[in-house]
């Protein structure tokens, strides 16, 4: 029987944990199933090392919890030996959206039990931290920071108004000033940029397809780069991100690659939902087929 470790936040709220004793209903009888809650990656680490022998975990959480356990495991060399399974149990669920993972929690954990695998390419940052879903950097992570205060009580919504407060700050704030190159080859454009973003997954911030192109199996990483600068552009930028049609702007670069590099201006990054501080330079590159996951 394949055994499984089910992996659920510690400090998620009573509506989660109801969600959790329905997950592990809904698989005891099919699955070995054993649940631990963690509250750290000192708990992650643990809870994997102690099981050496698992054929697969389950994440029972958000995008940040998804990224929490493949980056374990990815710092423990287990990435090819365990298969990841994901039950969207957090404020986004952006990642599940690319794969098709249904939001409906009991369903989702039934994919674990018909056991359909896909092999999934693995983001790795210049500092060993893996981007399942998406990193940017620019407005999009002033928007995560704006969102923070509003998500855990609002959802989804909490993101919309991180956007709207973000925009409305950013109207008259200046682009950045950015050396980007993707495969070695330097962007040639010199105007400010707004935004970078670089990612398997097409959707950030609760639905927006941001990379509406991505596709986590191709062996690539898609790229955006806006250039948008003036008040007005930058309005009918965030409403063409929202309908997924940015990439066809002429102030928009979309393009894909293995190896992405930016110096410049100092910026913070959102990288699967967590922030880290302003830095004058970011890299990423591709580990294709580097993760397999239970998928629909």
């Amino acid at each position: 029987m394949t055994r499984l470790l089910a992996i659920a936040n510690a400090d998620a709220g009573s509506s989660d944990d109801v969600a959790v004793d329905e997950v592990v209903r809904a698989l005891q009888d099919d699955v070995d199933l054993e649940l631990v809650r963690t509250s750290s990656p000192d708990d992650l680490a643990a809870a994997l090392s102690e099981r050496p022998d698992l054929d697969g975990v389950v994440v029972l959480g958000g995008d940040g919890s998804l990224h929490a356990v493949v980056q374990a495991l990815h710092d423990a060399g287990r990435l090819d030996a365990v298969t990841v399974g994901l039950v969207p149990l957090g404020t986004g669920n952006d990642f599940a959206a690319t794969l098709g993972i249904p939001v409906e929690h009991v369903a989702a954990a039934q994919i674990m039990v018909t056991a359909h695998t896909r092999e999934i390419d693995l983001i790795v940052d210049a500092d060993g931290q893996v981007v399942v879903n998406a990193a940017h950097i620019g407005i999009g992570a002033e928007a995560a920071a704006a969102a923070r205060p509003w998500k855990k009580a609002l959802g989804p919504v909490g993101y919309a108004i991180g956007a709207a407060l973000t925009g409305l700050k950013g109207l008259t704030t200046p682009g950045a000033t950015l050396r980007i190159t993707v495969d070695g080859e330097t962007l040639r454009r010199k105007e400010p940029v707004i935004q970078v973003a670089v990612g398997n997954g097409r959707y950030v911030g609760g639905g927006a397809p941001l990379l509406p192109q991505a596709d986590p199996s191709d062996g690539l990483l898609d790229v955006s780069v806006s250039y948008t600068e003036s008040p007005r552009r930058r309005i009918a930028y965030a409403f063409s991100v929202r309908r997924g049609e940015h990439h066809r702007r002429d102030d928009v670069v979309y393009l894909t690659g293995t190896t992405v590099e930016v110096r410049g201006d100092a910026l913070r990054c959102t990288s699967d939902g967590e922030l880290t501080p302003a830095s004058k330079h970011h890299a990423w590159h591709l580990r294709p087929a580097a993760l397999t996951m239970y998928v629909p």
